[in-house]
């Protein structure tokens, strides 16, 4: 039984009859009760089936940074919602069914915060990775000084990834990862971005800086 806990015009909670009712991300929110199809799914929903466990498959490994970089975005659906609606359109690629991401176009971040200039990486031996970038341009409302870099390095030959987060400040200018020797001659996808230390949800969007090689 359903039951009206703020009167005739409020929400409810739990069924009644043939819908549901909760509240959900600040809304009363009343649903149907799934009914069974019966037909087969159409291409175009198997296609879009794939290409959702695609995209799930790699940003479920890193859904802090994704609560972290689309909570902004995210006022009704949830932050991997979201970010997964965004990598679908963005970085998917290929022919039903052989669909692939691509993942110099992943975001796992996406807002307004500035990235800094002249951003690289480069392989050091002992399986480092040197991250490095310019910091001259004055501080304003959406560049600071103390901007936190966060840093995923992501190896698809062995689908492992490393991440360190909000880890030195953008005027360090620099930072040097040491990965796991295990990736030494491995090739991976090196990114970063940058969260505010001052303003609460403002974020930069993720930088794909390259596919590295790592040395031994």
């Amino acid at each position: 039984m359903g039951l009206l806990r703020q009167g005739i015009l409020g929400g409810f909670r739990k069924k009644t009859g043939s819908v549901v009712g909760a509240y959900w991300r600040t809304l009363d929110v009343i649903r149907g009760l799934p009914r069974s199809s019966g037909k087969a799914p159409t291409q175009a929903q198997k296609d879009q089936q794939l290409k959702f466990g695609l995209t799930t498959s790699f940003l479920s490994w890193i859904s802090d940074l994704v609560f972290t970089g689309y909570k902004s975005m995210s006022k009704i659906a949830t932050p991997m919602n979201v970010a997964v609606s965004y990598n679908i359109q963005a970085a998917i690629m290929g022919i039903s069914p052989n669909f692939t991401l691509d993942y110099s176009k992943i975001r796992f971040s996406n807002g307004k915060l500035a990235l800094p200039d002249g951003m690289e990486v480069e392989s050091l031996p002992a399986a480092k990775l040197k991250f490095s970038w310019l910091h001259a341009d004055p501080d304003d409302k959406l560049r600071d000084a103390t901007d936190m870099a966060t840093i995923l390095v992501y190896n698809p030959g062995k689908a492992k990834f490393v991440k360190v987060v909000n880890v030195v400040p953008r005027s360090s200018g620099t930072y040097t990862l040491q990965v796991p020797v295990s990736f030494a001659d491995d090739d991976v996808h090196c990114y970063i971005c940058f969260n505010s230390s001052k303003q609460k949800e403002l974020v930069s969007v993720s930088e794909h800086l390259g596919l590295v090689a790592v040395i031994a």
